[in-house]
Order: structure tokens, then sequence, then C-alpha cells
């Protein structure tokens, strides 16, 4: 009799509300889910870009957000935002081989999402359709890192 084990997948998925306090609670979700499944390499990589997302999600929205963490079976790591802006920023607009515009020295924002491009192994964003009453419902943007090809994919990007 052959035994087979399903893939080491699972998901995590948390509602965050509309306050300043909700990036601290991701990352600290993201600490917690990460170390229990001892993925420690890509800890502090996924630890910074999911507040980076998390924080966007709360800075230019008025509604709720919700992270979502799923290991998928090849050893990848995908993050997911959603909130409730249709409005998908750069760099999430383009495909994932653009680049974007460095931001200004003197700029006081707009650096997160160019952590993400640059430290995510790919990364995407969707505009999530029609809600109720013709209402958008929102974007989910999203990041991976880890599985195969991905330390070769950063040797050569260096």
């Amino acid at each position: 009799m052959v035994t087979v084990s399903p893939p080491d997948t699972w998901v995590y998925a948390l509602r965050l509300p509309p306050d300043p306090r909700a990036a601290r609670v991701a990352r600290m979700t993201v600490r917690a889910a990460l170390g229990g499944h001892g993925l420690h390499e890509v800890l502090d990589v996924v630890e910074l870009l999911t507040s980076e997302l998390v924080t966007n999600a709360y800075r230019h929205t008025q509604g709720p957000a919700s992270l979502r963490l799923t290991a998928l079976g090849d050893g990848r790591l995908r993050v997911g935002v959603w909130d409730s802006s249709p409005y998908i920023p750069a760099p999430f607009d383009q495909s994932p081989g653009s680049r974007v515009a460095p931001v200004p020295v003197d700029a006081g924002g707009g650096r997160g999402l160019l952590l993400v491009q640059e430290y995510a192994d790919s990364w995407g964003g969707w505009p999530l359709g029609d809600g109720l009453l013709g209402r958008g419902a929102g974007k989910l943007l999203w990041f991976e890192v880890g599985g195969e090809g991905a330390a070769a994919r950063r040797a050569f990007a260096v």
C-alpha cells in the first residue's frame, strides 16, 4: 500500500478593521504563522511587504481590509491584501517585468510598493468587479516569495 502525503499547504485569513493598528496586527500574524511553519528565511521580507500593503489599505480606503497567507505546495508563499478601493496602484497595474520610476528623494511617501517590486519574487493586482448596487468590490494586491528558482532569480538580479 502506498501512502500519499498532501503537499505542505495551509491558509490563514484575517479581517482587518480600518484602524491604524492594522499593520501591527498583520505583522504579528505573519510572524506567528511563518514562525510556526518554520519559514524563518522569508519572515523579514514577508513581514515588511505585508506591512506595506496593509498600511496602504488603511491610508487609502475608508473600509476594512483582509489579509490572506497561503503556503503553496512548491515552497512558495503567497500573501494577498484585499481592500475596498478598486484603484490598482503602480507597480501592480503593470506586468511584473515592468519597472516603476523611482520616488523623488524629498517625497513623503510612495516607496512601499517599490519595496514589493524589489523584494517579492512575483506580484500583481486584480480589481474585483462590481459589488452590490453597482459599487466596486475593491481589489486584491498580492505577492509571492520562495519556491523553486527564487534564489536563482535573486542571484541573477544582483
